[in-house]
C-alpha cells in the first residue's frame, strides 16, 4: 500500500482537511499516477454535503484530474512512465454489460465505479483526486494532448465531457440554434465546444453580468432570464437546450423555447426532482432528456477534438489550502470558471 497525502471532508458539514489515505499496490494492469492537477466540481460539494444521497465519510472527492504516469504493470500497454495522462468521474464498469461493450461505460448496467464515494473492487471506498497520487487501471486512464495547458486540461476530465457528449449525440453543428442554460463551469465549455462544432449558440443566464464573457467565447446571442420578455422573444427559437445549472428551473418556461422536434437536455443535476407537464413536451412534439458524462472513448475523442481546436477552459488555479474557500466562492458562483489545484501543495 501506498500512503499519500490528501484533502478530505471529514463529514457533511465539516471543512476539509489535511490527512493521509492509502492507495491499493499497482497490479498487473493497473497505472500508478503523480496528480499534478485536479480540477474542483459542483459534484464535489454535492456528494459530500450529502444532497444525493448518504456518504462514508471521511471522504476525499476530486475527479477531473491529470498527471504524470509514475509505474505501471506488467501488463500495462497503454501507457507509460512519464505519459501525460488524466482521470475522469470513473475508474471502472463491470465491462460485460450491453452499454460497456458499446463503449457507454457511464451507463453500465451493474454500475460503474465512480472515481470516489463508491465501493471498488477491493471492497474498499473509493478516494478521488485530491490527493498527491491514485492508482487507476489503464482502461480508464486517459491520454493528454500535448496541445492542451496541463492545468487546464483538468475539467475537460468532468466538466469537458459532460457537455462534448450530448453536443454530440444531438448533433450540435451548422444550421442548428443552440442554447446554453448557465455560464458557469460546465457552461462555459458547452458554450465553446457548440461554437467549435459550428452551431449558432445562445446563453441563457440569470443576468448579463457575464454576456462579455460568453459572446467573448463564442456566444452568438446572450439573454437574461431574470427578464420575462426572453422568454417571449425566443418561444419557439431552439433545436437544442442543454440545461447545465444544478439548481430548479421552471421546464414549462424552457421547454415552450423549444421548435418542433427540439429537445431540452439536463446535464446539471439539482437535489430537486423537477415537475414536468406532459403537455408541454407534447406540443411541438418536443423531448426533455438527460445525459450523463461519457464513455472512455468518447472522452479521449473530446480531449483530441479540444487539443485540435485549442479549446481549454478557463481557470483559476489555487492552492490546497483555500479549497474551502474555493467551495464558498463556488456555491456564490464566483469563480470564471474552474477551480484547479495544484496538487503538489497537497504535500
Amino acid at each position: 500500500m501506498l500512503t499519500v497525502n490528501a484533502f478530505a471532508a471529514p463529514s457533511s458539514s465539516d471543512l476539509l482537511e489535511p490527512v493521509t489515505i492509502t492507495r491499493r499496490d499497482v497490479g498487473p494492469k493497473d497505472v500508478l499516477i503523480e496528480i499534478k492537477y485536479s480540477g474542483i466540481c459542483h459534484s464535489d460539494i454535492h456528494t459530500v454535503r450529502e444532497d444525493w444521497g448518504a456518504v462514508q465519510h471521511p471522504l476525499v472527492v476530486g475527479h477531473e484530474i491529470v498527471g504524470l504516469v509514475a509505474e505501471v504493470g506488467a501488463e500495462v500497454t497503454k501507457h507509460a512512465v512519464g505519459d501525460r495522462v488524466g482521470v475522469g468521474c470513473m475508474v471502472d464498469s463491470c465491462r460485460e454489460c450491453e452499454n460497456c461493450l458499446a463503449g457507454e461505460e457511464q451507463y453500465c448496467l451493474n454500475g460503474n465505479t465512480g472515481t470516489y464515494n463508491v465501493v471498488d473492487s477491493d471492497g474498499r471506498i473509493t478516494q478521488g483526486g485530491y490527493s498527491t497520487h491514485i492508482v487507476v487501471t489503464e482502461d480508464f486512464v486517459l491520454s493528454i494532448p500535448e496541445a492542451l495547458d496541463f492545468a487546464a486540461a483538468a475539467p475537460l476530465l468532468c466538466a469537458g465531457v459532460t457537455t462534448y457528449s450530448p453536443l454530440r449525440y444531438w448533433q450540435a453543428g451548422p444550421g442548428k440554434k443552440v442554447a446554453i442554460v448557465g455560464m458557469g463551469g460546465l457552461g462555459h465549455m458547452a458554450v465553446k465546444i457548440a461554437d467549435v462544432m459550428g452551431a449558432e449558440v445562445t446563453v441563457l443566464s440569470r443576468t448579463l453580468a457575464k454576456k462579455d464573457d460568453g459572446l467573448r467565447l463564442g456566444a452568438d446571442h446572450y439573454f437574461a432570464t431574470e427578464d420575462p420578455e426572453t422568454f417571449n422573444v425566443l418561444k419557439n427559437s431552439f433545436d437544442l437546450i442543454l440545461n447545465t445549472v444544478s439548481a430548479p428551473v421552471e421546464l414549462a418556461s424552457y421547454l415552450a423555447l423549444l421548435r418542433r422536434n427540439g429537445t431540452m437536455v439536463n446535464v446539471g443535476a439539482p437535489a430537486e426532482p423537477l415537475p414536468l407537464h406532459v403537455f408541454n413536451i407534447m406540443e411541438n412534439r418536443r423531448s426533455f432528456a438527460g445525459s450523463g458524462i461519457g464513455g472512455i472513448r468518447e472522452t479521449q475523442e473530446m480531449l483530441n477534438f479540444c487539443a485540435e481546436h485549442g479549446i481549454n477552459p478557463e481557470t483559476e488555479l489555487i492552492e490546497a489550502a483555500y479549497i474551502n474557500e474555493a467551495w464558498k466562492r463556488l456555491l456564490a458562483a464566483d469563480v470564471r470558471y474552474r477551480f484547479v489545484i495544484d496538487a503538489h501543495t497537497f504535500a
